[in-house]
């Protein structure tokens, strides 16, 4: 097989920004014509940067076939059918399929939720992720130009990628059955809650909330822990928020256009490696998806890690590819 490792990958959860969310909510929507779009910007910018193929992932609606098709641009442009069927193993199938190609660096187009499947299956992955989802505090609103430029200027070696690409945290869950599971951002524990469920959270539910990032400017459950403390995705920590009555009432952000109050009785600051036991009976959020039902007396044993793919800094790959002159002909 070609060597593709200087290849750049595209991975656009097509329903992504699409859910029910829009409507208990006010998140906002993005259709296929505005995924389209963004792809062949980001193509556009990779090019540009100097990768010559371009690999994305086929979906039923036509996205990633319409952005590639008739672009002008000087490159070999692929597009990978995986039998998409519009779910989760879609983007599983395509994460592994470009990994066994040696394809290394991926732009993403989703969520907390796409980039947590990705996660999951690959947890080596260099990303790009861009924000097209509901909870987005992995991704990043980031214009898909430059993003697409930041991902071919990696691919291509021409930046250190220890300066430009750190490992991100991951939450490593362990259950009573000995059965695993990750998150990046977020795992909440909720009482009287079901599996599947997408309405937004009710904050009366939430009982534990274990986050990887907490900043006051995010949206989403870890928001509630942003507006106690800070831990930045840099930072080898992470925070245990205990929830129930009589806490701080604390107006969160929770959803996109939805403030609610939520008892907030501790804010813990957790080490790497510390051992954190989530307790039901719960059902359990991993980054805003409901997967687990986790009955009484099964505590489920949490670890927070630096082992997740890596996330390129746009702004700094790009300031490191300027000061190699790559951008200029003399």
């Amino acid at each position: 097989m070609t060597d593709q490792s200087q290849s750049v990958g595209i991975i656009a959860n097509p329903v992504s920004g699409r859910d029910i969310r829009r409507v208990a909510a006010r998140g906002g929507v993005s259709s296929a014509e505005d995924k389209r779009n963004r792809i062949a910007r980001a193509v556009i910018g990779a090019v540009a940067a100097g990768a010559q193929h371009v690999v994305a992932m086929k979906e039923p609606f036509g996205i990633a076939s319409g952005a590639l098709t008739d672009l002008p641009v000087e490159a070999d442009l692929e597009i990978l059918d995986v039998g998409a069927r519009v779910d989760p193993m879609d983007t599983v199938r395509a994460a592994l399929a470009m990994k066994e190609r040696g394809i290394r660096v991926i732009i993403t187009l989703g969520g907390d939720g796409t980039n947590r499947t990705i996660a999951r299956a690959w947890p080596e992955a260099i990303l790009v992720p861009m924000s097209t989802g509901t909870n987005n505090v992995f991704p990043s609103l980031v214009e898909p130009t430059v993003a697409g430029a930041a991902a071919g200027l990696v691919a291509k070696n021409l930046v250190d990628l220890n300066s430009v690409a750190p490992r991100s945290k991951m939450v490593h869950l362990i259950f009573a059955d000995g059965s695993q599971d990750v998150a990046l951002i977020d795992v909440a524990t909720l009482a009287n809650d079901f599996v599947g469920n997408r309405m937004p959270v009710d904050p009366n539910n939430l009982r534990q909330l274990l986050v990887t990032t907490a900043k006051p400017d995010t949206i989403g459950v870890s928001s509630i822990a942003g507006l106690h403390t800070t831990c930045r995705s840099e930072e080898d920590a992470a925070i245990l928020v205990t929830c129930g009555s009589g806490g701080a009432s604390t107006n969160a952000p929770i959803a996109p256009g939805l403030y609610r109050k939520v008892p907030v009785r501790e804010v813990k600051r957790v080490s790497f490696e510390e051992e954190v036991h989530l307790v039901g009976p719960s059902t359990m959020a991993f980054d805003g998806d409901r997967e687990h039902q986790v009955l009484a007396d099964t505590p489920v044993l949490a670890v927070v890690r630096r082992d997740g793919p890596r996330v390129i800094d746009v702004a700094r790959t790009l300031e490191a590819g300027a000061s190699e002159g790559v951008f200029v002909s003399r």
